[in-house]
């Protein structure tokens, strides 16, 4: 089986992975999918900052020892093809698809935050 993979037009962007500690779970017990969850800052020195509602966490940035390759499966083509041999009629002729894999993306590091949350406590003022 042939795969076609072809890289995007211009430079192919650079993503990420995401690893954490426990689960990640909403106060419904809704899925996530797709929505806002959270910020990630990076602090003076490059340390990875997510804040989670009224939780802090830091990471840290690693390298994956094989990098992995985002692809998306497009299916192109929607030529006529004609059967050899036979007279032309409408119902000889064929639909031909090609199914190609383009690159989205390359990913080479991963942040991980593997320290428990840490709650985000502001500073009130002491009562006289």
């Amino acid at each position: 089986m042939q795969i076609l993979m072809r890289k995007g037009e211009g430079e192919t962007p650079e993503w990420f992975v995401i690893e954490m500690q426990g689960d990640l779970e909403s106060r419904n017990h809704e899925h996530l999918e797709g929505k806002f969850i959270g910020d990630l800052h990076y602090s003076k020195e490059g340390v990875p900052i997510m804040i989670i509602g009224h939780h802090i966490l830091y990471g840290k940035i690693q390298s994956l020892e094989r990098p992995l390759v985002s692809v998306e499966r497009v299916e192109t083509g929607g030529e006529l093809r004609r059967k050899e041999g036979e007279e032309l009629m409408d119902l000889d002729e064929e639909m031909e698809v090609k199914v190609e894999y383009r690159v989205k993306s390359i990913i080479k590091k991963k942040i991980i935050f593997k320290n428990r949350p840490k709650p985000i406590i502001a500073n009130l003022p002491k009562p006289v």
